[in-house]
């Protein structure tokens, strides 16, 4: 075909930034210090990869160790490329379109589908936000034998004032920081002292099973993994990012340099196998400890926390407890937070944790009313452990045709431009998709095959 005859495709404009702004990649590439250059490459994607392995989250990896032992071990080499590659796929949206998923997918795509998303997103994630702060509170009560749910209220109106009046720069940094706190179950699964050879072969060789208690642990696992909440925070805080360089404008932030992708992979792959780390040791120490002493019926990780104690020491289930505080306090925002962009940008609002909370106060209405809701529900007696399961259902219904419409964007000439994703995320981001699918069906039969006790 002639040239003159052939589509055009439209190239979406790039608009470096003017002077060395920080975080830039030209900033990152001239850094000689590995350690800084390190700390500049790590942000959002890093920040997202810990945020997934919240209290329910660290919940979800505990029940699975206690009660099945080594056999899901291997789940974390299955879930890492797919966790990857979609929020890979998420960061690339959100660099090259210069938008939040929700906003392109409002551009793009049918907007009804889009509203019930985010309202259900809405709902999962203040629900998260109750359990989370429960177990913030739990976790002080296993540490100080004293009831702490009196905790919940001055804990979150600390995150929610954070949110409200810190700096985007100054919320990032803070967020760096408290991932420090995951480190608490690597030490506490070198405690325990693993077998090495009992371990490699759990790890490597894949342990399937049909009951009922195999299935619905595996079934959380990918649930758990690849969450909805982390496709609308990746996509969002990637345009913060740009937005702090100084990219105040949607065309100054369409497009990407391939040293911003390159940069922004690295970033989210470390995060990713981070969070898949953390959720290893989490369910190789509960396996090696309360499995084998027959302790399989706790269901939080505050109950694993507790029962840890006798088992491996107090110093393990100091640090259980104390690695639960850090991930509630950087889950909260994150889950809040999320749901306001989804929202904000669905509705089209003014967004945005670097915009003034006087010129964006639906946005930061969302994070106060989510918070609220969550604090309220540790005092009207609702159960956060119980509500849980009714996350598990929500996620599973929004995350599979959301991740199909993320699948398409990606794709889009009409979103993307000439920086379309390759065939490497396409394969992997639909395989994602697919065995969400499956895990969306699976949850439906087991709820309804056996029930909340099946």
């Amino acid at each position: 075909m002639p040239a003159s005859e052939r589509p055009r495709r439209r190239v979406i404009p790039h608009s470096p930034p003017s002077g060395a702004t920080a975080g830039t990649a030209a900033e990152i590439g001239s850094e000689t210090n590995p350690a800084k250059k390190i700390g500049k490459i790590l942000g959002p994607g890093f920040i997202t990869g810990a945020s997934d392995d919240d209290p329910s989250g660290i919940g979800t990896y505990a029940v699975a160790g206690a009660t099945l032992g080594l056999q899901t071990l291997w789940t974390a080499l299955l879930t890492f490329p797919l966790m990857a590659a979609v929020q890979n796929i998420c960061a690339r949206v959100g660099m090259v379109s210069g938008a939040g998923l929700a906003g392109v997918l409002r551009e793009h795509y049918p907007r009804p589908l889009l509203y019930g998303s985010v309202l259900l997103l809405f709902i999962a994630n203040t629900i998260n936000v109750g359990a989370d702060l429960g177990a913030i509170a739990d976790s002080v009560d296993s540490l100080t034998g004293v009831r702490a749910v009196w905790l919940v209220v001055p804990v979150a109106l600390g995150i929610l004032a954070l949110q409200i009046f810190g700096s985007y720069r100054l919320i990032a940094n803070t967020f760096k920081w408290l991932t420090l706190a995951l480190f608490a179950y690597v030490i506490d699964a070198f405690i325990v002292r693993p077998d090495l050879f009992e371990t490699l072969r759990a790890t490597v060789i894949p342990t399937f099973s049909l009951g009922p208690t195999y299935l619905a642990a595996l079934l959380a696992i990918l649930g758990t993994t690849i969450s909805p909440y982390l496709f609308f925070w990746q996509s969002s805080e990637e345009v913060e990012e740009e937005i702090e360089m100084g990219r105040t404008t949607r065309e100054s932030r369409q497009g990407a340099t391939p040293a911003e992708i390159r940069y922004s992979t690295i970033d989210v792959n470390v995060g990713m196998a981070f969070s898949n780390l953390v959720m290893y040791f989490i369910i190789l120490a509960t396996a090696l400890t309360l499995f084998r002493a027959g302790k399989t019926d706790i269901k939080s990780a505050a109950d694993a926390a507790e029962a840890l104690r006798p088992l491996a020491g107090d110093f393990a289930g100091i640090l259980f407890a104390a690695g639960m505080i850090g991930a509630g306090i950087l889950a909260v925002p994150i889950l809040s937070g999320s749901a306001a962009y989804a929202i904000a940008e669905a509705f089209g609002w003014r967004y945005g944790l670097e915009t003034h909370w006087s010129r964006a106060k639906p946005f930061y209405g969302v994070i106060a009313l989510a918070t609220g809701i969550g604090i309220a529900m540790n005092f009207i007696g609702i159960n956060p452990v119980d509500a849980l399961f009714d996350t598990a259902i929500v996620n599973g219904i929004v995350a599979p045709p959301l991740l199909v419409l993320i699948m398409l964007a990606a794709r889009n000439p009409k979103v993307m431009g000439e920086q379309r994703i390759g065939p490497v995320l396409a394969v992997l981001g639909w395989l994602a998709t697919i065995g969400l699918w499956l895990a969306a069906v699976g949850l439906a039969y087991t709820a309804i095959a056996g029930g909340r006790g099946g």
